[in-house]
């Protein structure tokens, strides 16, 4: 059986977590969320867990030289046809999950559901200058989401960042403590170190501990659905992709809302997410999809295994 690491994972999360801090400071001295630096900042923010598992990889050999591209999911990717297919389904899925939960933000009364798109409009008439001409809103909402599997694509290149150190380095590394506990410690590591921006108002609009923890909700969420991929596949590549496709589609939920939604309740990481996910979650529970992995090197298949009785 493999051993847990318990010093390279603390190392590991002080150094993603505090990196995050520092690399987000000039906004807290600055003018918070409104320095024009943010737009650069939070991109090298997203590269903060990619630093923190090359140190402990490198540093403290967790894992070992040999092991190293197979441990982080880089290579080989295979069994080839699963990988592809997860690939696929990272990509396309997250979109689907995040309309499911507009449908649940609509059921659950957190949003008004404008089908004209009237709130979508008046909100781009406020951002541009008067008399900006533009086409039908029908155009314009249409163009967004089609577009959302190429904007997939693009988030994908700074979601590796991230995904290089949550499902890449720290979900092999906490294996030895079995599936449920791996996926939701990851989850709770990966919301807590949103921290630095979540308490300037990112995501929620929300600047104490409830906008955390709203945050760490998302992401236990999304984090088991992007964990099973990466444990499913033995490869980083799909939960790479069903990063940036989550990012891509974060914004579907203000086309279709008549009023500005509450992102904590309504939003692709908020409340009605959280109950889309569970359905999601619990079907590929009773279908016995979080029972058996391939082996990832370092950390035995076996691990993830369903008990058997005797």
């Amino acid at each position: 059986m493999t051993r847990l690491r318990i010093a390279a994972i603390v190392v590991f999360t002080v150094i993603a977590c505090g990196a995050a801090w520092l690399v987000a400071l000039p906004l807290w001295l600055g003018d918070g969320l409104a320095e024009p630096t943010t737009g650069v900042l939070l991109p090298v923010m997203m590269l903060t867990p990619a630093l923190a598992a090359l140190v402990v990889t490198f540093t403290m050999r967790v894992p070992a030289r040999g092991e190293r591209v197979r441990f982080l999911g880089l290579w080989p990717l295979r069994p080839a046809k699963r990988v592809i297919w997860l690939m696929v389904l990272g990509w396309l899925v997250p979109p689907l999950l995040v309309g499911l939960s507009i449908l649940v933000a609509a059921a659950l009364g957190f949003i008004r559901l404008d089908l004209t798109f009237a709130g979508f409009s008046a909100e781009l008439a406020r951002m541009l200058p008067e008399g900006t001409p533009l086409p039908p809103v029908e155009i314009l909402v249409i163009s967004q989401l089609a577009i959302i599997p190429v904007g997939a694509l693009l988030n994908s290149v700074l979601a590796f960042g991230e995904e290089l150190g949550w499902r890449g380095w720290l979900v092999p590394a906490l294996r030895p403590l079995g599936t449920w506990p791996t996926l939701l410690i990851s989850g709770v590591i990966w919301g807590f170190w949103h921290s630095p921006v979540i308490l300037l108002g990112y995501n929620f609009g929300r600047t104490d501990i409830t906008g955390v923890l709203f945050m760490i909700g998302g992401c236990v969420a999304w984090g088991i659905l992007l964990g099973w991929l990466r444990l499913r596949s033995a490869s980083i590549w799909p939960a790479v992709l069903a990063h940036g496709s989550l990012n891509a589609a974060g914004g579907v939920v203000l086309l279709f809302s008549a009023t500005q939604p509450d992102l904590a309740l309504a939003g692709p990481l908020g409340v009605a997410a959280w109950i889309a996910i569970a359905v999601v979650i619990a079907v590929l529970a009773l279908t016995g999809q979080f029972r058996e992995q391939p082996e990832l090197a370092g950390a035995p298949g076996r691990l993830l295994s369903a008990p058997r009785a005797g």
